[in-house]
């Protein structure tokens, strides 16, 4: 039997400006990444994505990026093992008074953006986001990069670990996620995409930007809820997991 989460990164509108259609894509998928202050949201919108959440029987956990709203948390910070920890247990403590208000019990972290990917190629960095989340409850779940070092850093210091893959994310042969500003980048074409994401769970295999095929682990998928055709891309992938016999469930099932 194959199994699978389906985690999306919401929560990341702010004051007056909308991004994303949270309560659509909430009802579709088992896992929500909710933003934590640095890189996008504010309390009100934490709170409200936490009380969506709850309604749709999902489960939540914590998206922490780097301190930087104009730039998405998509910026490259220099920061130290310290302040890495620290930003981590900072939004942690965010997420988690709302959680409780809301009579959420966190399931799991995936840092955000730049931090997540400077995580997946950073053995030291990614030790310091796991201290913080040890710290703070050791119970949580790591969602990581599949083949990353946050995911070696976690399973090192005895953390719960998911690995995690992309639907709409090209792969470089090391595994890591092709850079945004690289042409093909972007999987545009869905078919493409759910092809790929089913080959991933069934096959553990993914084909490289370069054409070679690559080893990957997916014990969860990220679907993104903020592009033009994110809700219909979201139905067409839970459509096509179900025909293939793939049981979609959240992380606590699954590790």
């Amino acid at each position: 039997m194959f199994r699978v989460d389906l985690n999306s990164d919401l929560g990341e509108s702010f004051g007056r400006y909308t991004i994303g259609m949270d309560d659509k894509i909430i009802p579709m998928i088992t896992s929500a990444n909710v933003a934590c202050g640095y890189h996008a949201s504010d309390p009100v919108v934490m709170n409200k994505t936490l009380a969506m959440a709850k309604e749709a029987g999902i489960r939540v956990g914590a998206h922490p990026g780097f301190p930087d709203l104009m730039g998405f948390g998509r910026r490259n910070l220099s920061v130290s093992q310290e302040e890495a920890k620290a930003y981590t247990l900072y939004q942690l403590g965010a997420l988690d008074a709302f959680c409780r208000i809301n009579g959420l019990k966190m399931q799991h972290v995936k840092p955000h953006g730049a931090l997540y990917n400077m995580a997946a190629k950073d053995y030291e960095l990614s030790k310091a986001i796991c201290e913080a989340i040890k710290e703070f409850d050791q119970e949580l779940i790591v969602l990581a990069l599949s083949g990353g070092e946050l995911a070696h850093a976690a399973k090192d210091m005895g953390l719960r670990t998911a690995l995690e893959v992309f639907a709409d994310r090209a792969y470089e042969e090391d595994g890591t996620l092709v850079n945004r500003r690289k042409e093909g980048a972007m999987i545009t074409d869905e078919t493409l995409a759910i092809s790929r994401v089913v080959r991933m769970i069934k096959e553990k295999k993914v084909t490289a930007i370069t054409g070679k095929d690559i080893p990957i682990q997916a014990d969860s998928v990220c679907v993104h809820g903020d592009g033009e055709k994110a809700l219909a891309f979201v139905e067409k992938i839970r459509a096509a997991l179900q025909d293939e016999g793939i049981e979609i469930c959240s992380l606590d099932e699954i590790v």
